[in-house]
């Protein structure tokens, strides 16, 4: 396929919703900065969102199967090196180190790991040509390639990255064909961690408080205790009575303006949207995004290839995660954490590492063999077996 056939070829509706949600980042930002001490950050958005929109195209075109085998090891060891390397020389901002100076650039390599970590272990699921996941042999190392990364973010620290990281491996396990019995003792791991942590803080909080850190312990009482401390749940709180003031079409931003939305531009431009912008603006938000995911999972659907299924299934589960959790965090559904609104959160390190997911999303699209269900179970079976199915 020539240059000019895959432009012509390329998925023009996801495009456009990219560019929509790019626009909405944009104005959101403005709206959060306007009049403030960082006014004019919406025209930083501006470039850096045209950039990576060619940076999307680029990797559209390019044949992400080429990235496959030898080179995803290296891709994924260069990952864990810059994680390596910020644990020394990394930014200090607000408590954190999770950035690396480049003259005047700021990047935070646990953004792009996220893309090196699916690629990585969609190559090992492909591997498997869809047979039942191995513990020993498949299972442990593909957790192992997830938990180096989620250790080095941990240390940062930096829980909501690390979360991510958790949910992609959950969703990629799944649809890699693992045995029920291997995913009910993971998820049941899960809920007893879950369990124990609301266990001891109403039982022994003070041993609680011990092995937790003291921002980490805040956020656990701020979810399960709000009424407790409201200093702690301040952040929360303003945050639900900002969305719920902003009613149908939005209003004037009283909480914006007053500054009682930390980091409006950033981790919570979705108050932003709920208070100027009203439920009108948040549920264009929300349809943006539901089309968006709908889209990426057309593309599974109609894709011969194992790899390039598992990779799309990687990115879906990390743009349906952040999107729940950033929202869920900020309407009391989930405690709070540090994650960025895909696409919407000012910037650029998220920005960038999420337009080159959708590049390779474009990718496998352009460059998918002829379309065919892609049931694990059906890999290497005959053409009519799966028509019969």
């Amino acid at each position: 396929m020539t240059f000019f056939d895959k432009l012509k070829k390329m998925d023009i509706v996801t495009l456009l919703i990219i560019i929509c949600l790019n626009i909405i980042s944009t104005v959101a930002i403005y709206g959060a900065t306007a009049g403030t001490k960082l006014d004019g950050l919406h025209k930083n958005n501006m470039l850096l969102s045209s950039f990576s929109l060619l940076l999307l195209l680029t990797v559209a075109l390019f044949d992400y199967r080429i990235l496959f085998g030898k080179l995803i090891y290296i891709l994924y060891a260069s990952g864990i090196g810059m994680l390596l390397f910020v644990q020394f020389k990394g930014e200090n901002i607000n408590g954190a180190v999770r950035w690396l100076s480049i003259g005047s650039l700021q990047l935070q390599p646990s953004e792009l790991v996220k893309i090196f970590t699916i690629l990585f272990v969609a190559d090992m699921l492909n591997k498997r040509k869809g047979k039942k996941l191995r513990f020993v042999q498949d299972v442990l190392p593909i957790c192992l390639v997830f938990l180096i990364p989620i250790v080095l973010i941990m240390k940062q620290p930096d829980l909501g990255t690390a979360l991510v990281f958790a949910g992609v491996l959950i969703s990629m396990l799944w649809m890699g064909n693992i045995r029920m019995r291997y995913m009910l003792l993971f998820l049941g791991t899960v809920v007893i961690l879950i369990g124990s942590v609301v266990w001891l803080y109403y039982m022994d909080n003070e041993l609680l408080s011990k092995v937790t850190k003291p921002h980490q312990m805040a956020r656990i009482q701020t979810f399960l205790d709000p009424a407790s401390d409201p200093d702690k749940s301040w952040h929360v709180k303003n945050s639900m009575l900002a969305i719920g003031s902003g009613s149908l079409t939005g209003d004037d931003g009283y909480f914006l303006e007053q500054g009682y939305i930390p980091y409006a531009y950033s981790d919570s431009i979705f108050v932003v949207i709920g208070e100027k912008y009203g439920f009108l603006g948040s549920a264009v938000l929300l349809l943006l995004y539901f089309s968006l995911v709908t889209r990426l999972i057309n593309v599974v659907i109609g894709n011969k290839e194992l790899a390039g299924s598992y990779v799309v299934i990687g990115i879906i589960a990390m743009f349906v995660f952040q999107i729940f959790v950033n929202i869920g965090m900020h309407i009391g559904l989930v405690p709070l954490t540090g994650i960025s609104l895909p696409f919407i959160s000012y910037g650029g390190s998220s920005l960038i590492t999420n337009m080159i997911a959708i590049g390779i999303v474009l990718s496998v699209s352009l460059h998918k063999a002829e379309p065919a269900m892609n049931i694990p179970e059906l890999a290497g079976a005959t053409e009519k077996e799966r028509t019969e199915i």
